[in-house]
């Protein structure tokens, strides 16, 4: 099992991020730091049915919202880039929530 800790965003250097691992390879930025560059028109309709999924799950996982800033910026993905989202996106809607009590 991974173990998680909170780092300072390091672009705002303001916003905690929770962070799975020490190896993580790209920088540790929160998602209001990030937000902006998810946003704009997607034409097509099966990336855009991809990425219809609930913010929470944008917020939750840093890998998400890098993808989606990539075909933001590149308008394409690569089939292993579509896949990983896919399987990431499946996972998460798996794990139940964790209840106290």
């Amino acid at each position: 099992m991974a173990v998680k800790f909170k780092q300072k965003c390091e672009k705002c250097k303001t916003n905690y991020v929770i962070v799975s691992s020490w190896r993580q390879r790209r920088p540790i930025i929160c998602y209001e730091c990030e937000k902006k560059d998810m946003e704009g028109e997607i034409t097509d309709p099966a990336m855009k049915k991809m990425f219809d999924i609930p913010e929470d799950y944008y917020k939750q996982n840093s890998f998400l919202r890098q993808i989606k800033i990539n075909y933001m910026k590149y308008k394409s993905l690569t089939q292993p880039q579509i896949d990983a989202f896919k399987k990431t996106v499946d996972d998460m809607k798996k794990k139940k929530p964790v209840h106290d009590g």
